[in-house]
């Protein structure tokens, strides 16, 4: 396992790939955003791309939506891109009309992040410091993501240890196909998720958290994605199993599962129905609506103005730990 030069941005900056593989699984890993640039599994159907992604640098500081990267200091959308810490108003980036996304124009899936890889444990480690004030935040961060191959089990830890509080809730971006192309429309999906918060139309929510039960977002039980055209944060079982997959999908044309494990509140579930990507990507695919689904295991969107939410605030004596374990395999 090694580090290869993928390639160099526009001021010259060099981007490593490296190729973790197992002998159910490969997954490229990008020093840009610590991305996930492609998964691969091998089948019936031969060696499919699990994720959406793109087969060089270009496609990534152009035309890429966050695809595969690490999204922060705040994934999600912070309403009117400011928030209050301590006494103090912090204005953040607004990349997303008046509102803060993702972290911002850059946040972390824009930056390029030291790399280091431990073959022994089929680990690839990632490393970004974030100065005070960028993109609006207080305090530095140091932030780490380390990636594990396990079979057919892929193992995500990030932390994020600040030098004074500050808010922090990362989440991994990817958009998944289990079909390895076409739409995710047929695929079945179950989440261990009972509410949801609902949003206005800028998409922040309202502060209600409501029950799925008679709603397109109930998936308590398997449902097909369907066109719902989902875009929404559902809140976790309380009392759910931990130890249990908190989301099972599967893909009846190609007989692939998906099964994933968060110590997170919340799931933002969003089924690309709105979204075009210019040119080709992975396996010179080209991504239209529904050509992926994004099960992004994080803390509730605008927790920032909802104090009665799970906190997303770290500081030097709490850090910020976030565990998530995704396996794709045959039914």
């Amino acid at each position: 396992m090694k580090k290869r030069q993928f390639g160099r941005t526009e001021d010259g900056r060099g981007v490593d790939e490296v190729v973790l593989e197992s002998s159910e699984a490969a997954i490229s890993v990008l020093s840009f955003g610590a991305t996930m640039r492609d998964w691969r599994v091998d089948g019936e159907r031969g060696s499919l791309p699990m994720i959406l992604g793109f087969p060089t640098l270009e496609g990534y500081l152009h035309r890429a939506k966050s695809h595969g990267a690490v999204v922060g200091r705040v994934a999600n959308r912070t309403a009117g891109a400011t928030f209050e810490l301590g006494g103090q108003r912090y204005e953040l980036t607004a990349n997303d009309g008046r509102n803060h996304l993702h972290g911002g124009s850059i946040g972390l899936g824009r930056r390029i992040w030291d790399m280091e890889v431990e073959s022994a444990s089929n680990t690839v480690y990632l490393a970004y410091a974030s100065p005070d004030g960028e993109e609006g935040y207080p305090g530095a961060v140091e932030f780490r993501v380390s990636l594990k191959l396990d079979g057919p089990r892929l193992i995500c830890e990030m932390t994020g240890l600040p030098d004074r509080p500050t808010p922090i809730s990362l989440a991994n971006h990817n958009y998944y196909n289990l079909g390895g192309a076409g739409t995710v429309k047929d695929h079945v999906l179950r989440i261990d998720a009972d509410r949801y918060t609902p949003v206005d139309a800028e998409q922040i929510p309202t502060g209600e958290i409501r029950e799925v039960e008679g709603t397109p977002l109930d998936f308590t039980e398997e449902h097909e994605v369907g066109d719902r055209k989902l875009d929404h944060n559902l809140v976790f079982r309380a009392d759910r199993d931990r130890k249990r997959p908190a989301v099972r999908m599967l893909c009846p044309r190609t007989g692939r599962k998906l099964e994933l494990w968060s110590d997170e509140p919340g799931l933002q579930v969003f089924d690309t129905f709105n979204m075009t990507i210019e040119g080709t990507g992975l396996d010179g695919q080209v991504y239209g609506p529904y050509a992926g689904i994004c099960l992004e295991a994080q803390h509730f969107p605008d927790t920032l103005h909802q104090p009665e939410w799970p906190g997303i605030l770290s500081a030097p004596h709490a850090p910020y730990f976030q565990r998530l374990v995704v396996e794709i395999g045959q039914e």
